[in-house]
């Protein structure tokens, strides 16, 4: 069994994709069908009542509860039909009274129950999800405010560049990560329910109902399993679990994001950022690792390869049931599940933990004597010394000569009679870093 020993940035936050979770899954999509039948009047209403009864009904959007279900059994026994479901109904008819049993799974194809059971699991996996990212949010954005005017430099293709914030960056970071938020919202509440029978023409259903009961069928089970009614048969049209994948994996690309910062502004050399509390290491207990940021980037290094794997799997879902395209799908989207549940708290422990060292901050502005200002330079005194002068005097000072005192002595910079403390201020040529944090915190509030 898999207990995360070698996936450490879930553990202990993949419960709601586990082999037990998806299990109860199941046994509700085949308890949700028979309530269907009840509920269109096909079954007699207390057939739907004693089944949820022996079956550990929960209500609508929950996995059931079945005590002593035989998991490892049922997962043996799997491999002879390729999926969990044949041999989930053989047990759950033995569990039911034997008036019953003729209605559980009655019509219904394995893919409907599958495709059903996944989608239920992944929309409370979601849900799971979006407090995780709801508290990143607001952890970042309290962040971003309190060093709304914390001058640190911006790095570009690795080398320092111009004066930048901290509250701008961290505002960068939850921005990107709301965004995604809100793509997860829409794909998650669009996942339907699938009910269409063997060929996806619902014939079984509207021989066993009649054809009124066959049309209302599909929706009435989407609403027992608290997903959406499905269009149409979905079978080979896997826009659903697609979907849903582009927006996980945009989730973990911005945690990703985040993650990828930490790590490269905690490293020695730059020091500007710490996790809240720092992993140790086994030969070198100086180190204080940003463990949880690391185990974040696992995560995004992993999850476009998963995506990937899904859409693989639709172009490939051929004719009215896929020949292991289907098959394909169900690890993956367990394990970008696992990994957004795992990314997401990890991220959330990151942003409400995170420790600012200004003394580090402004070490690095100052490494470079000033030519984080190059910028500034050209704009302000080209015009009036002319750009190839500044060049000359930024070239100066790159070869190690002290930049303030060579501008201090050029006769045209001083008949230009610009102000050499302000022209040199990092803090005066932050643009609207400032400005940007508090309109990006006003778009959010007006969205909470």
């Amino acid at each position: 069994m898999d207990a995360g020993l070698l996936s450490p940035v879930s553990v202990g936050h993949d419960g709601a994709v586990s082999d037990a979770a998806i299990g109860g899954a199941l046994i509700a999509a085949e308890t949700a069908l028979v309530r269907a039948w009840s509920a269109v009047g096909a079954a007699p209403h207390e057939v739907g009542e004693l089944v949820s009864q022996h079956l550990g009904w929960q209500g609508a959007g929950h996995p059931c509860v079945l005590r002593g279900f035989p998991l490892a059994q049922l997962t043996a026994d799997a491999v002879s039909g390729g999926n969990p479901v044949i041999p989930l109904v053989a047990v759950l008819r033995e569990r039911v009274p034997e008036s019953t049993r003729s209605w559980v799974h009655r019509g219904a194809t394995s893919q409907d129950i599958m495709d059903s059971a996944l989608m239920l699991t992944a929309k409370r996996a979601v849900a799971e999800v979006r407090l995780h990212l709801d508290e990143t949010c607001s952890a970042l954005r309290s962040f971003a405010q309190a060093h709304r005017d914390e001058v640190v430099v911006a790095r570009t293709l690795t080398q320092q560049a111009v004066p930048t914030t901290v509250g701008l960056r961290a505002a960068n970071w939850w921005r990107g990560i709301d965004r995604a938020t809100h793509r997860l919202d829409e794909a998650a509440s669009a996942l339907p329910a699938q009910l269409a029978g063997a060929g996806g023409t619902l014939a079984s259903f509207a021989e066993i109902g009649g054809i009124d009961a066959a049309r209302a069928l599909p929706g009435r089970f989407a609403a027992e399993l608290g997903l959406q009614e499905p269009e149409a048969p979905w079978h080979t049209e896997r826009w659903p679990v697609t979907e849903l994948g582009d927006a996980l994996v945009q989730v973990i690309d911005a945690l990703g994001k985040l993650a990828a910062d930490v790590t490269t502004l905690s490293r020695t050399e730059i020091g500007e950022l710490a996790e809240g509390a720092g992993g140790g290491s086994s030969a070198m207990p100086q180190k204080r690792n940003p463990a949880r940021s690391v185990l974040i980037r696992s995560a995004a290094i992993r999850a476009p390869h998963l995506g990937a794997t899904l859409h693989a799997a639709s172009a490939l879902a051929v004719d009215e049931r896929p020949d292991g395209a289907w098959h394909a799908e169900w690890p993956a989207l367990r394990e970008l599940l696992r990994a957004a549940l795992g990314a997401s708290a990890q991220a959330r422990t990151v942003a409400h933990g995170l420790r600012v060292d200004a003394g580090a901050g402004a070490r690095n502005l100052g490494r470079s004597g000033g030519l984080v200002l190059a910028e500034r330079l050209n704009l302000v005194l080209g015009p009036r010394i002319g750009p190839g002068a500044v060049s000359d005097l930024v070239a100066r000072a790159s070869r190690g000569e002290d930049l303030r005192a060579i501008l201090a002595a050029d006769p045209a910079v001083a008949q230009a009679g610009v102000d050499l403390d302000a022209l040199l201020d990092p803090a005066q040529y932050t643009g609207l870093a400032a400005a940007l944090v508090d309109e990006l915190s006003a778009d959010r509030s007006r969205t909470d």
